[in-house]
This record gives C-alpha cells, sequence and structure tokens, in this order.
C-alpha cells in the first residue's frame, strides 16, 4: 500500500484481537490488489442498546489507481440483535475485498485487450501507390505485402506517405486477401504530394 492505512475507532476500545483482525484482514485484500493506494477504516459504536441488529457499524474506504474509489460499509440494522464487533468487521472486509476483486479483474481483462491489441499492430514500409487509385501495398518485415485503401490511413495522411514510408497497421480479412484495417505513419512522413496523379511502384 502506497501509504499506511488509517483507522479510526469511536466509543469503541481498540483491543489487541480487533487490532490483528483488521491488520489481518488489510492483508488480505492487498494479497488481492498490491497497488491500493490508501485504505481508510472507520469503527464506532452507534448504538448502546438497539432493539434489533448490531450497535457497531464499520465503513471502508479504498482508492486504487488510476481513480477508482471502493466503499464497503456493515452495518446491520436487523438480524442478529448484538452482533459482535469482529463479525461486523468481517462483514465489511468481505464486501471489500468482492468489490476489489471485480475491480482488479476488469483492469486485468482491460489490460490484456490492450496488449492483444498492440501485438496486432504490425511494422511495415509502404511499398507500392496508386495515388490516383486510392490505394496503395504494405510489405511487412517477414516479406508479406498487405492491400490498404485510402480511407484506412489515420488522419487523412494518405497524401503524405511516400514509398518507403514506415507504418504501423492493423490488418483485417477482406474479400481478396487480408489488408489494412488502419495503418498510421511512424517514419519517414514525407511532404504532401501534389494534385497530380501518381503511380509509384517498388523499383526492381
Amino acid at each position: 500500500m502506497k501509504v499506511p492505512p488509517e483507522i479510526s475507532y469511536r466509543n469503541v476500545d481498540k483491543t489487541d484481537a480487533i487490532a490483528n483482525l483488521v491488520a489481518e484482514k488489510i492483508a488480505k485484500l492487498e494479497r488481492v490488489c498490491s497497488y491500493i493506494s490508501s485504505c481508510h477504516i472507520a469503527i464506532e459504536k452507534i448504538h448502546d442498546r438497539p432493539r434489533s441488529g448490531s450497535p457497531y457499524r464499520v465503513r471502508i474506504d479504498l482508492t486504487v489507481p488510476p481513480g477508482h474509489e471502493l466503499v464497503a460499509e456493515s452495518n446491520p440494522e436487523q438480524g442478529t440483535q448484538y452482533e459482535p464487533l469482529d463479525a461486523v468487521i468481517r462483514d465489511a472486509f468481505n464486501a471489500a475485498r468482492q468489490q476489489l476483486v471485480k475491480l482488479t479483474e476488469r483492469q486485468h481483462e482491460s489490460d490484456q485487450s490492450k496488449n492483444y491489441e498492440q501485438l496486432q499492430e504490425t511494422t511495415a514500409l509502404v511499398t507500392k501507390l496508386f495515388r490516383d487509385k486510392g490505394y496503395g501495398f504494405l510489405k511487412t518485415l517477414d516479406g508479406r505485402e498487405i492491400y490498404f485503401h485510402r480511407h484506412s490511413v489515420l488522419h487523412n495522411d494518405f497524401d503524405r506517405l511516400e514509398i518507403g514510408t514506415g507504418v504501423h497497421f492493423s490488418q483485417e480479412q477482406g474479400e481478396e486477401g487480408p489488408q489494412a484495417s488502419t495503418v498510421k505513419i511512424v517514419d519517414k512522413p514525407g511532404v504532401r504530394a501534389g494534385k497530380s496523379d501518381q503511380t509509384l511502384i517498388e523499383p526492381p
């Protein structure tokens, strides 16, 4: 945890047993998520003799990068009368843990998706350009030739392409074979072409 957890007690005696239980539960949260930014825990007694439920309330506030805030609270108003404090603490931490598990799973899935997209993005060079017809061909580092259309070039940069321009591209399967779904200039952007039609073919 980036900063030590903050634990406050209100109308509750801080005993070694309670402090040890809280420390144990915090450690379990950190095993679920090792990058928790902060943890605030409020333990309080809100009733002396409730007609039902527990006199205790426990609230846990967690912050998790990049900007997630999780709140778990146990304030059993009904059920077992005078439910002991340790049971209320366990309920609150169980709720916090469930939220934390769901959040880390979503973040993990998001990271996997981003990594997959990055893996799909391949480096290539422009080897053929047919400006008047609005398409060209790329050659990948492993020698594959990939068709692309001017509409697949990001930022309307088709007219900035030259033979030898380095690009990143994402591939999809077209009607006549593999083609680039997106093309992004990464090297040798060149100058903007004039209005005259050109057919540039890779020299032998």
